[in-house]
């Protein structure tokens, strides 16, 4: 009873986080399925991709009730994901034999991200103009959103990790997005490369399906909680929390790696 406890809390951090920053809620449910629960990197994996895919369903909707949320502007980005999870998603099982290098992956992909949002709450590196928050949609070639839709949809399908460690900053600094419009986009890109790498990882037999139960209904319930916390923050706050929260996690990984590789 104790460990469902866990797990359900777990779930409910993760949702709210996920849903305050426009991610999946991986990292919160990565450490917790990899270190609170003693799962193997592939199985973590495997879990939290099934579970955050219940974060960025009603963070999805929270956001589009909210009128955040630009689909059409999207559909490039959305169309090369599909594929590239679906790839990576097959590549899956022989990456899961050598799970420590699942580790370096995440802890690689949060340091990067950490240091440029830390760079962006902390220091205002790049100010936003004046009428940036107010544009509702989604700028770039054809070109980047396809790039971006590949990078992001290999993260679920290759590390288990939401596409909102790639997909917020590169809508936000590539595709000149209001950060808020990005997270939107974000969780409504993953919820449709969660459900194809989950659907991949439940046959390869990587997700445990008793714990992922009461993870999934904390996330469900904590990415709206989420979503209505992010209405009350400006764009400098969330993406410092970004930084912050991504540092530490990155760090706990890259640890794990060195620890599990001698």
């Amino acid at each position: 009873m104790s460990e469902v406890l866990i797990m359900l809390g777990g779930g409910l951090a993760a949702g709210v986080l996920g849903g305050f920053l426009g991610l999946g809620g991986g990292i919160v449910l990565i450490p917790l399925l990899r270190f609170g629960a003693g799962m193997s990197p592939a199985q973590a994996a495997g879990t939290c991709v099934l579970a955050v895919f219940f974060t960025t369903l009603g963070g999805s909707y929270r956001h589009f009730r909210l009128g955040n949320l630009q689909i059409r502007p999207a559909v490039p980005v959305i169309a090369a994901g599909t594929v590239a999870v679906v790839v990576a998603s097959l590549s899956f099982h022989h990456l899961a034999t050598r799970g420590y290098w699942l580790d370096l992956g995440i802890g690689i992909v949060f340091s990067v991200i950490a240091i440029r949002m830390l760079g962006e709450g902390v220091f205002g590196l790049r100010k936003s103009p004046p009428r940036a928050e107010a544009y509702d949609g989604i700028r770039g070639p054809l070109a980047t959103k396809l790039g971006i839709g590949a990078v992001a949809g290999t993260l679920p399908g290759l590390l288990g990790i939401g596409t909102g460690s790639i997909l917020v900053p590169a809508f936000t600094y590539l595709l000149k997005t209001p950060i808020k419009v990005a997270i939107a986009v974000s969780l409504m890109c993953f919820c449709l490369n969660a459900l194809i790498s989950s659907s991949f990882k439940l046959a390869q037999g990587y997700i445990d399906l008793e714990r992922a139960l009461p993870v999934c209904l904390g996330t469900l319930i904590g990415a709206n909680i989420g979503v209505l916390l992010n209405g009350r923050f400006s764009s400098g706050v969330i993406k410092l929390v970004f930084g912050i929260v991504f540092g530490f996690i990155a760090l706990k990984f890259v640890v794990s790696y060195l620890g599990g590789s001698v």
